[in-house]
Protein backbone atom coordinates (compact mmCIF):
# COMPACT_ATOMS: atom_id res chain seq x y z
CA UNK A 1 0.00 0.00 0.00
CA UNK A 2 1.42 3.37 -1.02
CA UNK A 3 1.99 5.73 1.88
CA UNK A 4 0.61 9.25 2.00
CA UNK A 5 4.15 10.64 1.99
CA UNK A 6 5.04 8.70 -1.16
CA UNK A 7 1.82 9.76 -2.88
CA UNK A 8 2.52 13.40 -2.03
CA UNK A 9 6.08 13.16 -3.34
CA UNK A 10 4.90 11.57 -6.58
CA UNK A 11 2.28 14.25 -7.09
CA UNK A 12 4.79 17.01 -6.34
CA UNK A 13 7.23 15.66 -8.95
CA UNK A 14 4.53 15.06 -11.59
CA UNK A 15 3.21 18.59 -11.16
CA UNK A 16 6.62 20.23 -11.54
CA UNK A 17 8.35 17.98 -14.06
CA UNK A 18 7.34 20.17 -17.05
CA UNK A 19 8.89 23.17 -15.25
CA UNK A 20 12.05 21.17 -14.58
CA UNK A 21 12.35 20.27 -18.26
CA UNK A 22 11.82 23.86 -19.27
CA UNK A 23 14.48 24.99 -16.81
CA UNK A 24 16.87 22.36 -18.18
CA UNK A 25 16.49 23.72 -21.70
CA UNK A 26 16.96 27.31 -20.51
CA UNK A 27 20.17 26.71 -18.57
CA UNK A 28 21.61 24.40 -21.25
CA UNK A 29 21.54 27.39 -23.60
CA UNK A 30 23.60 29.42 -21.09
CA UNK A 31 26.55 27.09 -20.42
CA UNK A 32 29.03 29.55 -21.96
CA UNK A 33 27.66 32.40 -19.82
CA UNK A 34 28.34 31.23 -16.26
CA UNK A 35 26.85 34.17 -14.37
CA UNK A 36 23.59 33.98 -16.30
CA UNK A 37 23.60 30.19 -15.97
CA UNK A 38 23.95 30.36 -12.20
CA UNK A 39 21.29 33.04 -11.79
CA UNK A 40 18.79 31.16 -13.99
CA UNK A 41 19.48 27.80 -12.35
CA UNK A 42 19.17 29.15 -8.83
CA UNK A 43 15.91 30.94 -9.60
CA UNK A 44 14.52 27.85 -11.30
CA UNK A 45 15.58 25.53 -8.50
CA UNK A 46 13.95 27.86 -5.98
CA UNK A 47 10.65 27.38 -7.80
CA UNK A 48 11.11 23.59 -7.81
CA UNK A 49 12.17 23.30 -4.16
CA UNK A 50 10.14 21.11 -1.82
CA UNK A 51 10.28 22.26 1.83
CA UNK A 52 9.08 18.84 3.02
CA UNK A 53 11.88 17.12 1.15
CA UNK A 54 14.42 19.59 2.52
CA UNK A 55 13.23 18.80 6.06
CA UNK A 56 13.73 15.09 5.34
CA UNK A 57 17.20 15.76 3.93
CA UNK A 58 18.18 17.60 7.08
CA UNK A 59 16.98 14.68 9.22
CA UNK A 60 18.97 12.23 7.10
CA UNK A 61 22.07 14.42 6.89
CA UNK A 62 23.14 15.94 10.21
CA UNK A 63 25.18 19.07 9.67
CA UNK A 64 23.79 19.69 6.19
CA UNK A 65 24.56 23.26 5.25
CA UNK A 66 22.90 25.32 2.53
CA UNK A 67 20.46 23.32 0.41
CA UNK A 68 17.28 23.97 -1.53
CA UNK A 69 15.45 20.65 -1.34
CA UNK A 70 15.29 19.54 -5.00
CA UNK A 71 13.96 16.04 -5.52
CA UNK A 72 16.18 13.88 -7.74
CA UNK A 73 13.66 13.41 -10.60
CA UNK A 74 13.40 17.20 -10.90
CA UNK A 75 17.18 17.71 -10.93
CA UNK A 76 17.74 14.90 -13.46
CA UNK A 77 16.60 16.86 -16.56
CA UNK A 78 18.98 19.70 -15.67
CA UNK A 79 21.94 17.37 -15.31
CA UNK A 80 21.06 15.57 -18.54
CA UNK A 81 20.66 18.70 -20.68
CA UNK A 82 23.74 20.40 -19.23
CA UNK A 83 25.79 17.27 -19.81
CA UNK A 84 24.63 17.12 -23.43
CA UNK A 85 25.37 20.82 -23.95
CA UNK A 86 28.94 20.44 -22.68
CA UNK A 87 29.75 16.92 -23.90
CA UNK A 88 32.04 18.17 -26.67
CA UNK A 89 33.09 21.36 -24.87
CA UNK A 90 35.20 20.22 -21.89
CA UNK A 91 36.75 23.66 -21.46
CA UNK A 92 33.29 25.18 -21.01
CA UNK A 93 32.36 22.36 -18.62
CA UNK A 94 35.35 23.09 -16.38
CA UNK A 95 34.85 26.86 -16.54
CA UNK A 96 31.23 26.43 -15.46
CA UNK A 97 32.11 23.90 -12.74
CA UNK A 98 34.62 26.36 -11.27
CA UNK A 99 31.90 29.00 -11.13
CA UNK A 100 29.42 26.62 -9.48
CA UNK A 101 31.99 25.80 -6.79
CA UNK A 102 31.38 29.27 -5.37
CA UNK A 103 27.69 28.55 -4.82
CA UNK A 104 26.74 27.47 -1.29
CA UNK A 105 23.73 25.26 -2.09
CA UNK A 106 24.23 21.51 -2.29
CA UNK A 107 22.21 21.12 -5.49
CA UNK A 108 24.17 23.81 -7.34
CA UNK A 109 27.51 22.24 -6.41
CA UNK A 110 26.21 18.83 -7.48
CA UNK A 111 25.89 20.15 -11.04
CA UNK A 112 29.63 20.88 -10.87
CA UNK A 113 30.22 17.15 -10.32
CA UNK A 114 28.34 16.34 -13.53
CA UNK A 115 30.51 18.85 -15.40
CA UNK A 116 33.74 17.48 -13.92
CA UNK A 117 32.98 14.10 -15.45
CA UNK A 118 33.34 15.83 -18.83
CA UNK A 119 36.43 17.91 -18.07
CA UNK A 120 38.55 15.25 -16.34
CA UNK A 121 39.90 13.62 -19.49
CA UNK A 122 40.58 16.92 -21.28
CA UNK A 123 42.14 18.87 -18.39
CA UNK A 124 42.84 16.46 -15.53
CA UNK A 125 45.11 18.75 -13.51
CA UNK A 126 42.68 21.65 -13.19
CA UNK A 127 39.80 19.22 -12.72
CA UNK A 128 41.61 17.51 -9.85
CA UNK A 129 42.37 20.86 -8.25
CA UNK A 130 38.64 21.55 -8.26
CA UNK A 131 37.84 18.07 -6.91
CA UNK A 132 40.24 18.68 -4.03
CA UNK A 133 38.74 22.10 -3.29
CA UNK A 134 35.26 20.61 -3.26
CA UNK A 135 36.40 17.78 -0.97
CA UNK A 136 37.93 20.24 1.48
CA UNK A 137 34.68 22.18 1.79
CA UNK A 138 32.26 19.23 1.76
CA UNK A 139 30.48 18.97 5.10
CA UNK A 140 27.95 16.19 4.60
CA UNK A 141 27.85 12.65 3.28
CA UNK A 142 25.73 13.51 0.22
CA UNK A 143 28.29 16.01 -1.09
CA UNK A 144 31.20 13.70 -0.27
CA UNK A 145 29.69 10.61 -1.89
CA UNK A 146 28.58 12.46 -5.03
CA UNK A 147 32.10 13.82 -5.49
CA UNK A 148 33.61 10.39 -4.76
CA UNK A 149 32.17 8.95 -7.95
CA UNK A 150 33.87 11.71 -9.94
CA UNK A 151 37.17 11.02 -8.18
CA UNK A 152 36.80 7.34 -9.00
CA UNK A 153 36.49 8.18 -12.69
CA UNK A 154 39.57 10.39 -12.41
CA UNK A 155 41.59 7.54 -10.89
CA UNK A 156 40.55 5.22 -13.71
CA UNK A 157 41.76 7.78 -16.23
CA UNK A 158 45.04 8.41 -14.36
CA UNK A 159 45.90 5.65 -11.86
CA UNK A 160 48.67 7.73 -10.30
CA UNK A 161 45.85 9.77 -8.75
CA UNK A 162 45.65 7.10 -6.05
CA UNK A 163 48.26 9.33 -4.42
CA UNK A 164 45.51 11.92 -3.86
CA UNK A 165 43.67 9.44 -1.63
CA UNK A 166 46.86 8.25 0.07
CA UNK A 167 47.41 11.80 1.35
CA UNK A 168 43.85 12.12 2.63
CA UNK A 169 43.98 9.17 5.02
CA UNK A 170 45.96 11.52 7.29
CA UNK A 171 43.53 14.42 7.01
CA UNK A 172 42.17 15.91 10.26
CA UNK A 173 38.81 16.29 8.49
CA UNK A 174 36.51 13.26 8.89
CA UNK A 175 34.80 14.25 5.65
CA UNK A 176 38.05 13.98 3.71
CA UNK A 177 38.71 10.63 5.36
CA UNK A 178 35.20 9.52 4.37
CA UNK A 179 36.01 10.70 0.85
CA UNK A 180 38.74 8.03 0.70
CA UNK A 181 36.33 5.23 1.60
CA UNK A 182 33.54 6.53 -0.62
CA UNK A 183 35.83 6.83 -3.64
CA UNK A 184 36.98 3.24 -3.21
CA UNK A 185 33.36 2.17 -2.83
CA UNK A 186 32.39 3.99 -6.04
CA UNK A 187 35.22 2.74 -8.23
CA UNK A 188 33.79 -0.70 -9.12
CA UNK A 189 30.67 0.98 -10.48
CA UNK A 190 32.67 3.23 -12.81
CA UNK A 191 33.67 0.22 -14.95
CA UNK A 192 31.68 -2.55 -16.56
CA UNK A 193 31.43 -5.72 -14.39
CA UNK A 194 33.68 -7.72 -16.72
CA UNK A 195 36.53 -5.24 -16.14
CA UNK A 196 36.33 -5.00 -12.35
CA UNK A 197 39.06 -7.60 -11.85
CA UNK A 198 41.51 -5.12 -13.36
CA UNK A 199 41.20 -2.99 -10.22
CA UNK A 200 42.50 -5.79 -7.99
CA UNK A 201 46.13 -4.60 -8.05
CA UNK A 202 45.24 -1.15 -6.75
CA UNK A 203 46.02 0.04 -3.18
CA UNK A 204 42.32 0.14 -2.23
CA UNK A 205 42.45 -2.40 0.60
CA UNK A 206 45.69 -0.92 1.90
CA UNK A 207 43.98 2.47 2.26
CA UNK A 208 40.96 0.92 3.98
CA UNK A 209 43.42 -0.80 6.31
CA UNK A 210 45.09 2.51 7.10
CA UNK A 211 41.75 4.03 8.18
CA UNK A 212 40.22 1.02 9.92
CA UNK A 213 39.79 1.92 13.58
CA UNK A 214 38.72 5.50 12.81
CA UNK A 215 36.23 6.64 15.48
CA UNK A 216 34.07 8.80 13.21
CA UNK A 217 30.78 7.13 12.28
CA UNK A 218 30.70 8.70 8.81
CA UNK A 219 34.16 7.35 8.06
CA UNK A 220 33.22 3.92 9.41
CA UNK A 221 30.15 3.73 7.19
CA UNK A 222 32.20 4.60 4.11
CA UNK A 223 34.83 1.96 4.95
CA UNK A 224 32.18 -0.74 5.34
CA UNK A 225 30.61 0.35 2.05
CA UNK A 226 34.05 0.22 0.41
CA UNK A 227 34.61 -3.36 1.59
CA UNK A 228 31.19 -4.53 0.43
CA UNK A 229 31.75 -2.85 -2.92
CA UNK A 230 35.31 -4.14 -3.32
CA UNK A 231 34.09 -7.71 -2.88
CA UNK A 232 32.89 -7.36 -6.49
CA UNK A 233 36.49 -6.70 -7.51
CA UNK A 234 38.37 -9.32 -5.48
CA UNK A 235 36.17 -11.33 -3.16
CA UNK A 236 38.94 -13.60 -1.89
CA UNK A 237 41.15 -10.66 -0.92
CA UNK A 238 38.29 -8.92 0.92
CA UNK A 239 37.46 -12.09 2.85
CA UNK A 240 41.10 -12.52 3.89
CA UNK A 241 41.23 -8.87 4.87
CA UNK A 242 38.10 -9.17 7.02
CA UNK A 243 39.42 -12.30 8.71
CA UNK A 244 42.76 -10.70 9.53
CA UNK A 245 41.15 -7.52 10.80
CA UNK A 246 38.65 -9.46 12.90
CA UNK A 247 41.55 -11.15 14.66
CA UNK A 248 43.16 -7.76 15.21
CA UNK A 249 39.92 -6.30 16.55
CA UNK A 250 39.44 -9.22 18.94
CA UNK A 251 43.02 -8.99 20.22
CA UNK A 252 42.73 -5.26 20.86
CA UNK A 253 39.08 -5.21 21.96
CA UNK A 254 38.63 -2.69 19.15
CA UNK A 255 34.98 -1.73 18.78
CA UNK A 256 35.59 0.80 16.00
CA UNK A 257 37.24 -1.86 13.85
CA UNK A 258 34.66 -4.49 14.75
CA UNK A 259 31.75 -2.27 13.70
CA UNK A 260 33.13 -1.80 10.18
CA UNK A 261 33.87 -5.52 9.82
CA UNK A 262 30.40 -6.49 10.98
CA UNK A 263 28.76 -4.03 8.59
CA UNK A 264 30.77 -5.40 5.66
CA UNK A 265 29.96 -9.07 6.28
CA UNK A 266 26.67 -9.25 4.32
CA UNK A 267 28.73 -9.05 1.10
CA UNK A 268 30.65 -12.29 1.68
CA UNK A 269 29.89 -16.01 1.91
CA UNK A 270 27.39 -16.68 4.68
CA UNK A 271 29.40 -19.40 6.42
CA UNK A 272 32.60 -17.36 6.31
CA UNK A 273 30.71 -14.33 7.60
CA UNK A 274 29.35 -16.34 10.55
CA UNK A 275 32.86 -17.48 11.47
CA UNK A 276 34.22 -13.92 11.36
CA UNK A 277 31.21 -12.54 13.24
CA UNK A 278 31.82 -15.04 16.03
CA UNK A 279 35.38 -13.73 16.49
CA UNK A 280 34.17 -10.20 17.21
CA UNK A 281 31.07 -11.12 19.17
CA UNK A 282 30.46 -8.69 22.01
CA UNK A 283 32.73 -5.96 20.66
CA UNK A 284 30.83 -2.68 20.45
CA UNK A 285 32.05 0.73 19.41
CA UNK A 286 32.35 3.42 22.04
CA UNK A 287 32.14 6.97 20.65
CA UNK A 288 34.40 8.11 23.48
CA UNK A 289 37.19 5.70 22.50
CA UNK A 290 40.21 7.11 20.68
CA UNK A 291 41.13 6.23 17.13
CA UNK A 292 43.05 3.00 16.66
CA UNK A 293 43.80 3.50 12.96
CA UNK A 294 47.32 3.33 11.60
CA UNK A 295 46.72 6.62 9.79
CA UNK A 296 45.87 8.45 13.02
CA UNK A 297 48.97 7.07 14.74
CA UNK A 298 51.17 8.16 11.84
CA UNK A 299 49.60 11.63 11.80
CA UNK A 300 50.09 11.98 15.57
CA UNK A 301 53.70 10.87 15.33
CA UNK A 302 54.37 13.39 12.57
CA UNK A 303 52.74 16.16 14.62
CA UNK A 304 54.91 15.25 17.61
CA UNK A 305 58.02 15.31 15.42
CA UNK A 306 57.14 18.75 14.08
CA UNK A 307 56.42 20.06 17.57
CA UNK A 308 59.77 18.77 18.81
CA UNK A 309 61.73 20.38 15.97
CA UNK A 310 62.85 23.91 16.91
CA UNK A 311 63.04 24.92 13.24
CA UNK A 312 59.72 23.40 12.22
CA UNK A 313 57.85 26.68 12.22
CA UNK A 314 60.42 28.82 10.42
CA UNK A 315 59.82 30.00 6.84
CA UNK A 316 62.93 28.11 5.74
CA UNK A 317 61.64 24.85 7.21
CA UNK A 318 58.23 25.37 5.67
CA UNK A 319 59.85 25.97 2.28
CA UNK A 320 62.01 22.87 2.70
CA UNK A 321 58.96 20.71 3.45
CA UNK A 322 57.17 22.13 0.41
CA UNK A 323 60.14 21.24 -1.80
CA UNK A 324 60.27 17.74 -0.35
CA UNK A 325 56.59 17.20 -1.22
CA UNK A 326 56.84 18.70 -4.68
CA UNK A 327 55.53 16.22 -7.32
CA UNK A 328 58.25 17.33 -9.69
CA UNK A 329 61.04 16.04 -7.49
Amino acid sequence: MTSTVTERAGAFVADRLPQARELAAQVAALVDRPEEFVAELHAGYARLADPAYLATLRQMTPGLGAALGIRTPLAAPVHSRVRSACRHRPDVALWLAERLEREPDLEMRTVACTLLRISLEHDPERSWQLIRRLSRTADNWIAVDTLAGVAGLGILLEPFRWAELEQLVYSPSPWERRFVGSTIASLPFEVIPADRHRLADSPALDLVGELLGDPDENVQRALAWALRSWHRVDGAAVERFLGDEASRAAAGRDGHRAWVIRDALPAIDRARAAEIRARIAGLRRDPRAASTSRASRAAAAFADLMAASPASGTPEATADRHIERSPTE
